[in-house]
């Protein structure tokens, strides 16, 4: 069937472990958007429209200006890096804050990329977004922030990554985050025995 805006997955008795296979309308160019975030590859998504200065339009868009292209973009760009964001592809995630995304932004359910790179354990991405300004603190819907829900479904590494660089940049040691932030994985990678 056909998901509405304002309808829910619990609406349709979507029973826990179902299988769901959705189609993006091929409207205003959102499936070859959401395909190339999925697949996270950079040169596709530059020529798709997440950036002011693209050349990129649909039949829709091309009647934009000023504020409505500059939202428009914006919202390409939120969809693109929430994606690539959970699906942990740290070149477009990179790719995307530098160009303009907002790690800010949040979904209908309040959700933030960094939420969803939490959730899916995506530690790399993680410290990208943090590192661009992304909030640990920013609430979803249902009241969770991206540490709560990292401790929910068990990715102690992304919650002890997020802790660490929240807790470094509050310290205020300068250099220090980044060297913070990379001796957890550093330990991780150490072979059994090793007294690193």
């Amino acid at each position: 069937g056909v998901l509405m805006d304002d309808a829910t997955l619990k609406f349709h008795d979507v029973v826990p472990g179902g299988i769901i296979s959705l189609c993006i309308w091929h409207y205003d160019g959102w499936t070859e958007l959401v395909l190339a975030s999925v697949e996270g590859d950079p040169s596709k998504l530059s020529c798709l429209g997440i950036t002011e200065d693209s050349l990129y339009r649909t039949t829709n868009s091309e009647h934009f200006k000023g504020k409505q292209w500059k939202k428009w973009t914006s919202q390409r760009a939120f969809v693109a890096l929430y994606i690539t964001s959970h699906r942990g592809h740290f070149d477009a995630v990179q790719y995307l804050l530098e160009h303009g995304a907002n790690c800010l932004s949040k979904s209908p359910v309040g959700r933030t990329p960094l939420h969803v790179a939490a959730a899916m354990g995506r530690v790399d991405c993680i410290s990208l977004l943090l590192d661009h300004g992304a909030s640990i603190n920013d609430k979803d819907a249902r009241g969770e922030t991206p540490i709560s829900i990292a401790r929910r479904l068990n990715r102690k590494q992304s919650e002890r990554r997020m802790f660490l660089i929240h807790w470094v940049a509050k310290s205020g040691a300068k250099g220090s985050a980044d060297k913070a932030a990379k001796k957890p994985s550093q330990r991780a990678k150490s072979p059994p025995g090793s007294k690193k």
